[in-house]
């Protein structure tokens, strides 16, 4: 059996920044990277027709790989403790502003540009006014847009700083997490040096489980590789692997949200007011008919509509480049569930909807807003004589009524027309919806300030352990994950 100091599970963020830490402190540590997606080149190579333009005989090669789902994503550093994740229920504030700051530099280093959108703080503050008038809240934050083009060679930067000292596994899928039952002391007693900071019902206060101790991992070759730390950090593509490991395991979960709803495109003018100001805006809003929470999510100035693959499963998602432009600007209205019991499967629920959509338009349905409102489809005709050219062209124009929830519909009505009074002209019958957008984000595993699971040394990371959503606090979940490693090796 092959024996690594340690073993990343997963070439995403997190599981980057994680190698990135150990070599950075420690460049004699044994590190192993594994990864069911190809490498950078391969994942290039494959996608050079177009990222999302049209289904490739590898679905995941978009998600999976070196650099994981960021890989191909709009590439928005956003560099706020209150938005991505969350990373703060285990980190004090301070400190995890000061660990935003560190992984920032780190990208600047690797070719982040160095603009900053979000900090003209008069602006910004008479936005959030504004909103508020509205039954809107607008949470102001700075971002760093790298661009659709720039993420790979900032992806390459990385690899080529690292390929020296960690070997790297493509295309090799872990099948399960080994342990050995080995008794040992409880940490979260006076000797733990990394208290939790803040209550929260997803962490441990510092334990290390039920004298369960990691060993290494087996592939799905039947190979077991030996390894005294394993980081588990698998993406949200590996959502679904990590919460049946974690039910085999014995590790203690919650739920997390589901957020179900469309993508919206509109012309780039109309939506200006928002996006000169904060390039990405941030806006909650808790329906009247229903009392649900909306938000924005992914705004894409100037950008495109695009597909995302799930494995068979296609939906809809938005980017743009630093460099190319649109007319239209995107972005996702999303409608957030928290289900209770006896109900547990908020993924599949979302799959579900998904599924429905495909079923109906093939993959990708698309929507004008006032045939929406007049409870008829759309149809290519009309929507060839409005006013949005639909970036997504082969988009199959339909009636998303059939698909989405009657809840989940009027709470995007609703929010459509409170955004309105902040950037009129969105409310309009020309605006196109798209669907499904969903965003299928894991369990929570209950974890240390540390994110340590119940299994001692075995750490979990990112977005696939249901603490990060997004590529800042992604990548600060490794660096905290490797430092602690650091401090027992």
């Amino acid at each position: 059996m092959k024996r690594y100091d340690v073993i990343i599970v997963g070439t995403g963020p997190s599981g980057i920044f994680a190698a990135w830490e150990l070599i950075s402190s420690n460049s004699g540590i044994k590190i192993l990277m594994l990864d069911k997606g190809g490498s950078l080149s391969e994942r290039v190579e494959k996608t050079k027709e177009g990222v999302h333009r049209a289904k490739t005989e590898e679905p995941d090669v978009i998600s999976c790989g070196w650099g994981g789902a960021g890989a191909f994503s709009d590439g928005k550093l956003n560099l706020s403790p209150e938005v991505g994740g969350f990373l703060k229920e285990y980190i004090d504030g301070k400190t995890l502003l000061s660990l935003i700051e560190y992984v920032d530099k780190i990208y600047l280093k690797f070719g982040a540009p160095d603009e900053l959108h979000g900090t003209e703080i008069n602006q910004i503050k008479d936005l959030e006014d504004e909103a508020l008038r509205y039954g809107l809240r607008f949470i102001p934050f700075p971002i760093r847009h790298l661009g659709t083009d720039r993420c790979i060679p900032v992806l390459g930067g990385f690899l080529a700083s690292l390929k020296d000292n960690v070997e790297f596994r493509p295309h090799t899928e872990v099948e399960e997490v080994l342990f050995n039952e080995t008794p040992m002391p409880l940490r979260g007693t006076k000797e733990d040096e990394n208290p939790s900071p803040l209550p929260s019902p997803f962490r441990g206060e510092g334990w290390a489980g039920d004298g369960l101790e990691v060993k290494g991992v087996r592939t799905g070759s039947g190979e077991d590789i030996q390894g005294d730390f394993v980081i588990v950090a698998p993406g949200r593509s590996g959502a679904q692997w990590l919460e049946k490991e974690s039910r085999r395991l014995g590790l203690t979960t919650l739920t997390n949200p589901v957020d179900i709803g469309v993508r919206i495109e509109a012309p780039a003018p109309v939506m200006k007011n928002l996006t000169d100001v904060a390039y990405e805006a941030k806006l909650v809003f808790y329906s009247k008919q229903f009392d649900d929470q909306v938000r924005t999510f992914c705004m894409n100035p100037y950008g495109e509509v695009v597909r995302e693959y799930h494995g068979d499963l296609c939906l809809v998602n938005g980017h743009s480049y630093s460099t190319k432009r649109s007319n239209n600007t995107n972005f996702a209205i999303l409608v957030s569930t928290v289900f209770t019991e006896p109900f547990r499967e908020p993924i599949a629920y979302g799959r579900y909807i998904a599924r429905l959509a495909n079923l109906l338009g093939g993959e990708i349905i698309v929507q004008r807003l006032g045939d929406l409102l007049q409870g008829r489809r759309s149809t290519t005709e009309r929507i060839k004589r409005g006013t949005v050219r639909p970036t997504l062209i082969d988009a199959t124009p339909g009636d998303l009524s059939f698909v989405i929830p009657y809840r989940y519909v009027c709470d995007i009505i609703e929010m459509l027309q409170a955004m309105d009074n902040l950037t009129p002209g969105l409310y309009a019958r020309d605006t196109l919806l798209y669907g499904v957008e969903a965003k299928f984000y894991s369990m929570r595993l209950k974890l240390t300030s540390f994110f340590e699971t119940g299994i001692r040394n075995l750490f979990a990371i990112g977005d696939g352990a249901g603490i990060t959503r997004g590529l800042i606090q992604a990548s600060v979940s490794g660096v905290v994950a490797a430092r602690e490693i650091l401090q027992r090796i």
